[in-house]
């Protein structure tokens, strides 16, 4: 396969893993918003932005940090880099150049996704939940898709893209909640608390992975070991990091040979299997994840340079 084909096969599964997780957050903050008092539904959409790593490029517009503003931003809005449209534009993009690589239903998910972003954008709307669960569903159509292809480097390189991404968004969503969501003068352990717990949660499709892991209301310990340690739940750090060695071993043994891309995912994944959420809490979760999210970039780094994606 050409280095530039892998690259877009693997930059087209970042790009959709990271529309379906930002339409994920904005469900959910658009459902938190709807149920909290105003200055918890302020802090909700600050998060947002803050997960989203779109803060900084949000404040550089001039515009007041109001839902409708702010959701558009994540949604909508072409000068966004990561907004869902920007990032189902260059999904479709690589797709094209890479149609052959991909199956009839993988490529139909994005184009469909596609055109629904392109026809609320001409209708100047901003984001909805009617929108964002129809994106949604285009994301899973296209997992889906890709769950159903051939086995193949195409195969390998759409799920490389996808567990490095959802890795990221994971360390980010966790670290965001457990510095920055609660609203000044709010009680930890209070209600808006446990909401906010459970819009995580909600976020990544955990409500009920955690009670039937649990039996308890949310607390921030627990839901930090479910989405951190836990094999069991798809989305959690240790997950994607399995998958990350799956993928670059099924890679390695296609092309016959290793380099340092497996060896730093192997050593990622060691050091979390054998990993507590005690010890993690004790050194700081918020530095843990910290070096977490620069672990992973320099995995991203190495994955380039060991397929000579650039």
């Amino acid at each position: 396969m050409l280095a530039r084909t892998a690259a877009s096969l693997y930059w087209i599964g970042r790009y959709v893993e990271r529309a379906e997780f930002t339409s994920r957050l904005l469900e959910a903050t658009i459902r938190f918003d709807a149920l909290s008092s105003r200055p918890a539904g302020e802090a909700a959409w600050d998060s947002a932005l803050a997960v989203a790593a779109a803060d900084q490029g949000f404040d550089a517009t001039g515009a007041d940090r109001t839902a409708a503003n702010v959701s558009r931003y994540l949604t909508l809005d072409p000068a966004n880099p990561g907004s869902i449209r920007s990032c189902l534009d260059a999904a479709r993009s690589n797709s094209k150049s890479v149609r052959t690589a991909l199956s009839r239903d993988a490529w139909e998910a994005i184009n469909r996704a596609w055109l629904g972003i392109r026809q609320a954008t001409s209708g100047g709307n901003y984001a909805t939940l009617a929108l964002v669960e129809t994106l949604r569903a285009e994301a899973r159509g296209f997992e889906g898709a890709l769950h159903r292809m051939l086995r193949n480097e195409a195969y390998f390189f759409l799920g490389l893209g996808a567990a490095i991404e959802r890795a990221d968004n994971t360390a980010r969503l966790i670290d965001v909640k457990y510095h920055l969501l609660l609203p000044e003068g709010e009680e930890v352990g209070g209600a808006v608390d446990r909401d906010q717990w459970t819009t995580i949660l909600h976020t990544v499709s955990a409500n009920t992975a955690y009670r039937w892991l649990y039996r308890d209301q949310p607390k921030p310990w627990r839901v930090a070991d479910l989405l951190i340690l836990r094999r069991q739940m798809p989305r959690s750090l240790l997950a994607s990091a399995d998958e990350v060695v799956g993928l670059l071993t099924a890679l390695a043994k296609l092309r016959g040979l290793q380099g340092e891309a497996d060896r730093a995912a192997r050593t990622r994944q060691a050091t979390l299997a054998n990993s507590t959420i005690s010890t993690i809490f004790a050194g700081g979760l918020h530095e843990w994840l910290g070096c977490y999210i620069v672990e992973n970039a320099r995995i991203d780094r190495l994955v380039s340079t060991q397929f000579r994606f650039a």
